[in-house]
């Protein structure tokens, strides 16, 4: 009798109330077309392109070119015309994060899902002049001495030159993976910037870093799997929010794989709390650290904050997250495209030696950081493959709010994707081709309202200083040091979306440049 009543409600709650709802339309979403078959009825749909695996924003930008309002959702609609990016995350805006930013969070909120205005401003405030430009030049220090160790790792790798007969290097030679060793470099400098942490991954070569359990057993895990995974297993599932803890328990129930990406997400939590559990003994015997952590621990007068311990982990793992897997990704996206862009390369190339001496290993950030063609380069890069591709979902008020002129109702999910924004013909022309220099000059100011890799508004990334000042440095770096290759021109890096747009592996040959 108690499963015939269960599966009873099962099939009125999954079935029937979702039709019941999509007919009675009583928000008018049905005039917008839906992303797929299901998404008018079921956020399933919207859940299924994440397990398919691939890019599902360049589905979505190509019905943006037909249609300005998608609904990807039965309550939520993406806007591909770029003037909503004012309504939905300008400053003044009446829309507020999204209820799918609360599945993530576990005990404690963070300053990336936290979804309280005022708790927001609090913690932001927390960690803002920690991020400040001024500030962040003051680690240039600790982002050149990994730097450092990169091109030391980097050295070791080095080939005899590309013959110029040649297009196609010696398998043999694709010796370097541009993607892996960009991650280790930023592991290593988001440790020693958040924590005064020495973690050694580019010196060991792989990104094993130490866990400990709650039970104080400590093993290794490696830091890509983990964090990799745990995205991975959240954002197949994060968008039924109503349904996430019974999808999230019937999955691993069910499939192994997704098993598998649960046990890996707890070794990131391992390492997460582990790694903050060992800083904050350092900060209670009394030791004085300039890093971000000790922002969570001390005002800027020096009184403590007394924040709870879920707090704490919680902010320590999204600095842990947000600045490494970024740039790490940032990195190997604007190689890869400048090595398919010779003309930009040796552009690029003849700017930084112009700028460093010959005896400049690790670029000196004040040489390098008003070079204009280097900014170009990075921007492109960050418009044409933006490392946090994901829609990001805000909720209209109560009361509703008016986006693009038209009214929409209250409590309805909006969002754009940086993909389908900075593929807009119309403001970027050519979008999938590669052009630094729509950055230059006068013209690029246009363009900046529509620019929106770290977000806009006030909930906009607040590490974008950082990894400025690391790209910056270690792209001056390599490319004033080596030549690089592809496995041959016209070599596609492998992609797949989850929250980040993750690259593959970018193996390249890689040789030593003549100066003199």
């Amino acid at each position: 009798m108690y499963s015939v009543v269960l599966l009873t409600v099962l099939f009125i709650c999954l079935i029937i109330k979702p039709f019941f709802d999509y007919f009675h339309d009583p928000k008018r979403l049905r005039r917008y077309p839906n992303y797929n078959l299901i998404c008018g009825i079921s956020n399933l749909g919207w859940c299924l392109e994440t397990w398919r695996g691939g890019i599902r924003s360049k589905k979505l930008s190509e019905m943006h070119k037909k249609h300005p309002v998608i609904r990807i959702g039965p309550n939520s609609l993406s806007y591909g015309d770029l003037s909503a990016i004012k309504d939905i995350y300008g400053h003044g805006t009446k829309c507020h994060k999204d209820v799918f930013y609360q599945t993530e969070a576990g005990s404690h909120f963070n300053l990336g899902n936290v979804i309280d205005k005022q708790d927001h401003s609090r913690k932001r405030k927390m960690l803002a002049s920690a991020f400040a430009m001024k500030n962040v030049q003051i680690w240039e220090y600790k982002v050149a001495e990994n730097v450092a160790h990169f091109i030391e790792a980097c050295d070791k790798h080095c080939t005899a030159p590309l013959l110029k007969s040649s297009r196609h290097p010696d398998p043999k030679d694709l010796t370097f993976d541009f993607r892996a060793w960009a991650n280790f470099f930023t592991i290593d400098a988001i440790a020693d910037i958040a924590l005064s942490e020495k973690l050694g991954v580019l010196r060991a070569g792989n990104d094993l870093v130490p866990a400990q359990t709650v039970d104080k057993m400590q093993y290794e895990v490696k830091f890509r799997d983990c964090l990799h995974a745990s995205k991975i297993a959240h954002t197949r599932i994060a968008y039924a929010d109503k349904w996430y803890w019974l999808n999230s328990r019937y999955a691993t129930r069910l499939l192994p794989s997704y098993r598998e990406l649960w046990r890996l997400n707890q070794g990131w939590s391992d390492f997460v709390n582990y790694q903050a559990r060992k800083r904050l003994a350092r900060s209670l015997e009394g030791e004085k650290v300039d890093d971000f952590f000790q922002c969570l621990m001390d005002s800027k007068d020096g009184s403590p904050r007394n924040l709870e311990w879920g707090e704490i982990a919680s902010e320590v793992g999204v600095l842990l997250d947000a600045g490494s897997a970024t740039t790490a990704i940032a990195l190997n996206n604007v190689i890869f495209w400048l090595l398919r862009s010779p003309s930009c390369l040796a552009r690029l190339q003849e700017e930084i030696d112009d700028a460093l001496d010959l005896d400049n290993i690790v670029a000196p950030y004040e040489k390098v950081k008003h070079l204009p063609y280097l900014r170009a380069c990075l921007d492109e890069s960050l418009r044409i493959t933006p490392p946090f591709s994901y829609n990001l979902p805000r909720r209209t008020p109560p009361d509703g709010a008016v986006i693009l002129n038209d009214f929409v109702p209250g409590d309805t999910t909006v969002s754009i994707s940086s993909y389908v924004a900075h593929r807009n013909e119309r403001i970027f022309p050519e979008p999938e081709k590669f052009m630094p220099e729509r950055w230059l000059g006068e013209k690029s100011r246009s363009l900046q309202s529509y620019f929106v890799p770290f977000s806009s508004g006030p909930r906009a990334c607040i590490g974008q200083n950082l990894t400025y000042l690391e790209q910056t440095i270690m792209l001056a770096s390599v490319l004033h040091r080596y030549k690089f290759a592809l496995p041959h021109p016209e070599w596609e890096q492998d992609r797949v979306e989850v929250t980040n747009l993750l690259p593959g592996p970018l193996p390249l040959k890689v040789w030593r440049r003549c100066l003199d």
